[in-house]
């Protein structure tokens, strides 16, 4: 089955590096994928699937009903959106929208759900019950996977499997974690009320200003003092708004950030520590506070047997040397994350990055750039997985 498999991967390929070109040019941002979604669809109808449009907003599901009696539901799950960020590369086949690029490479996962969409479709009478296809958008605002849970995408699922491209390894590998993969990713405002003042006459005022410099030092300091440095914390605040011209002391102060855990137990302390030092550097200056602290997306926690189903099958399909059990997670969020909420499931990295290079561009960067050789590896070690898992799931 492995040979049949990729000798469709290799006759697809031609059409699967159109197809990633296409979504490329034509990016479209969270929870405006309508194009995108429009031509999966039509791609996924052509090749036989069920097709379901207008789900989770904007995301689409195929389903591909296999001929055996058994009534589990394998999810594949792939993204579709891009990132507000002007492209500086010079593919032929660059964005032609001003200000947005697939940057993250979900163009490449969308393709990669498509081509093994296509390839199962051509070998449907070995799989005993139904794959399931969930297109997703915005998961770059980490909202869409819920509205897809919203909309039914998780129903009766018994498993779910996601991919995502990684620059860091070489085209034609693959990159597997059992575990934490990424971390929970949380929303952090915090308020600092003071009393305004002349700035020649600090002593009559409460400075804002200076009191949130002294809670931003004061909370990066503490995490290095009072978390366990075996399960990281990194809290970074990226946008301060306060004050109103250079000789007046401000008497607000508005602080925005992102907080990021591995371990549950760590995020569920996080809100309450955060309020006391917040607590205790305002009363020490005599500020008035409030901490307002948002739960995003939880952290991946791949599921072990079926990460171990997917190092198995691309250690088949591509050698034991091509595959690497990644040593750390990461500390970027992922709302593949909400899946695992409703059935087990794992994500693999996806070797994206060019062998030849002295530089291959990280996720986000306008010059990011993948080995397209990629898609097909990315293809059959899907595809593959997806069909020894009717093979071997009891």
């Amino acid at each position: 089955m492995l040979s049949r498999i990729k000798d469709l991967a290799t006759m697809i390929a031609p059409r699967l590096i159109e197809i990633r070109r296409h979504i490329h040019s034509h990016p479209e941002l969270s929870g405006q994928e309508y194009q995108t979604a429009a031509f999966v669809a039509g791609v996924l109808s052509s090749s036989g699937l069920h097709v379901q449009e207008g789900v989770g907003k904007t995301g689409v599901i195929a389903e591909l009903r296999g001929t055996g009696e058994d009534k589990r539901i394998l999810a594949i799950r792939t993204d579709m959106d891009a990132l507000p960020i002007q492209e500086r590369t010079d593919v032929e086949f660059t964005s032609r929208t001003e200000g947005v690029m697939h940057a993250c490479g979900h163009d490449v996962h969308a393709t990669v759900g498509l081509g093994t969409a296509m390839i199962l479709s051509q070998i449907c009478e070995e799989i005993p019950g139904k794959v399931r296809f969930l297109f997703q958008p915005a998961e770059e605002i980490a909202q869409g996977a819920s509205w897809m849970v919203s909309d039914g995408a998780m129903d009766q699922v018994s498993g779910v499997l996601g991919v995502h491209v990684f620059p860091s390894i070489p085209a034609g590998s693959i990159g597997v974690r059992y575990g934490a993969l990424t971390a929970a990713a949380d929303d952090l405002e915090i308020m600092i009320m003071g009393e305004s003042g002349h700035g020649a006459r600090p002593h009559e005022a409460i400075d804002a200003i200076w009191i949130a410099s002294q809670v931003i030092t004061t909370l990066q300091q503490a995490i290095s003092r009072t978390q366990n440095p075996l399960r990281p914390v990194v809290l970074s605040i990226g946008k301060i708004n306060g004050g109103r011209a250079p000789n007046v002391i401000a008497d607000k102060v508005q602080l925005l950030g992102t907080v990021r855990s591995l371990h549950p137990e760590t995020r569920a302390n996080l809100p309450n520590w955060i309020e006391k030092l917040v607590a205790s550097v305002c009363n020490s200056y005599g500020a008035k506070y409030e901490v307002n602290y948002r739960q995003g997306v939880p952290s991946v926690q791949n599921d072990y047997f079926l990460t171990q189903l997917l190092q198995s099958s691309a250690e088949e399909a591509w050698g034991s040397d091509r595959v690497q059990v990644l040593p750390e997670p990461s500390l970027g969020a992922e709302d593949f994350s909400v899946y695992l909420e409703h059935s087990a499931g794992s994500m693999f990295r996806l070797g994206v990055g060019f062998q030849d290079r002295l530089i291959n561009y990280p996720l986000h960067h306008p010059l990011f750039e993948i080995d397209e050789s990629a898609i097909v590896t990315g293809v059959v070690t899907m595809a593959y997985t997806a069909y020894k898992y009717w093979q071997h799931v009891i």
